[in-house]
C-alpha cells in the first residue's frame, strides 16, 4: 500500500476510535430509557448496526464469490474471504446481544423464533465458508468451494429479513411500514451515529484484512520462486 494509503488507513482508525468513544457515551448518557424495556433496550443500539453490517458483508461476500467463480482472480477470492470473516464476527455479535435482549422480552435466553433461526443457519454458512479452505486440498479448490458456500449464505439474507412476515415469528420488527410510532429524537440521533460507527469499522476491518490476505498472496508467490531456484 502507498503512503498515501497508509496515511488514510491510519486516519480511518483514529476517526473511527473517535466515533466510538461518541457512540459508547451516546448509548449511555445521551439516550433516554425505553418506557417498556428500559435500560435493556440500550443492547438495541448494538444489535441492529451488528445485524445490518453483517448483511453488507455478506453482499460483499456475495459479490467477490460471483466476481471469483467467473474470473479465477485471487483478488476477488480475497475479498471473500476478507468479507467473510468481517461478517462471521458481526454474525457472533448479533447473536450474543440477541439472547441478551431476548431474556428480559420473551423471558428466555433463546427460542427457535425463524429470524433467530435463520440468523444462526447464516452464521452457520459463514463459518463453513472458512471451514472449506482449510480442508481444501489446494487454493484454488478451497476458493471456489468458499465461493458456493458464500452465494447460498447470501441467499439466506433475504430470508433472515422477510421471516418475521412469512412465518409470524416474535421477533420485533425494528422498523414497521406505515408505522405512526416515532422515536425520540435522542434515541434516532444515537442510533444513526451506532450505525455510522458500526460501517466505518467494517470498512476498517475489510481493508485491513483484505490487505493482510493480499500480503500473504505476495509472500507466497516470493517463497515459491525462491523454491524453484
Amino acid at each position: 500500500m502507498s503512503r498515501t494509503g497508509d496515511a488514510l488507513l491510519w486516519a480511518l482508525y483514529g476517526l473511527t476510535a473517535g466515533l466510538m468513544c461518541v457512540a459508547i457515551y451516546m448509548v449511555f448518557l445521551y439516550a433516554p430509557d425505553e418506557l417498556v424495556m428500559g435500560a435493556v433496550q440500550r443492547v438495541f443500539y448494538f444489535h441492529v448496526p451488528a445485524a445490518m453490517v453483517t448483511f453488507g458483508s455478506v453482499a460483499v461476500l456475495l459479490a467477490g464469490s460471483v466476481a471469483y467463480l467467473w474470473t479465477r482472480d485471487l483478488r476477488w477470492d480475497n475479498l471473500s474471504l476478507a468479507a467473510t470473516e468481517c461478517g462471521l464476527v458481526f454474525c457472533t455479535l448479533v447473536l450474543i446481544t440477541g439472547p441478551i435482549w431476548a431474556k428480559p422480552a420473551w423471558g428466555v435466553w433463546w427460542t427457535w423464533e425463524a429470524r433467530l433461526t435463520t440468523t444462526l443457519i447464516l452464521w452457520v454458512l459463514l463459518a463453513a465458508c472458512m471451514m472449506v479452505r482449510g480442508y481444501a486440498e489446494n487454493r484454488d479448490l478451497g476458493a471456489r468451494l468458499a465461493s458456493v458456500v458464500g452465494i447460498v449464505a447470501a441467499l439466506d439474507v433475504p430470508i433472515i429479513h422477510k421471516a418475521v412476515d412469512w412465518w409470524r415469528g416474535q421477533h420485533p420488527q425494528v422498523f414497521k411500514p406505515g408505522s405512526d410510532s416515532a422515536m425520540d429524537p435522542r434515541m434516532l440521533n444515537t442510533f444513526v451515529v451506532c450505525i455510522v460507527v458500526f460501517l466505518m469499522l467494517f470498512g476498517l476491518l475489510l481493508a485491513v484484512r483484505f490487505r493482510q490476505a493480499q500480503l500473504d498472496d505476495r509472500v507466497e508467490r516470493l517463497v515459491q520462486r525462491i523454491a524453484d531456484r
